[in-house]
């Protein structure tokens, strides 16, 4: 009989674990779903530049964006979210930064952006 309850728990045990594998998937299935969709039209989107262009933050409409520095394109890429004033971004190998858009103007990561012309 002892050892049906160890075998009844181990088998309690092994569903809620892959319950909650299933539940983790699901909610990251659910954010990934989240990213695909075009983000929101905002006044931010479009091509963002240092004074002497050697950085380049192109913020698509979609929710991507595509930055350059000096003669590499597509230094690095990944998703932006636009919050008020505020920009995070997410980089597609996990680095992870942010902004603030001041007087029409682009603050990050120590660098100034101005919209390009």
């Amino acid at each position: 009989m002892k050892q049906l309850s160890m075998l009844a728990a181990a088998a309690l045990l092994a569903g809620t674990s892959c319950l909650l594998v299933q539940k983790g998937l699901a909610q990251m299935n659910i954010h990934d779903k989240a990213t695909t969709q075009p983000a929101q039209s905002h006044p931010y989107v479009g091509m963002w530049v240092t004074a002497d262009g050697y950085i380049r933050h192109n913020l698509l409409p979609n929710g991507r964006y595509d930055e350059a520095r000096g003669r590499r394109t597509s230094a690095y890429q990944g998703r932006y979210e636009v919050r008020g004033n505020h920009i995070d971004y997410w980089d597609d190998t996990g680095f992870t930064a942010d902004g603030e858009f001041i007087d029409g103007v682009l603050h990050h990561g120590g660098m100034i952006l101005y919209r390009e012309k």
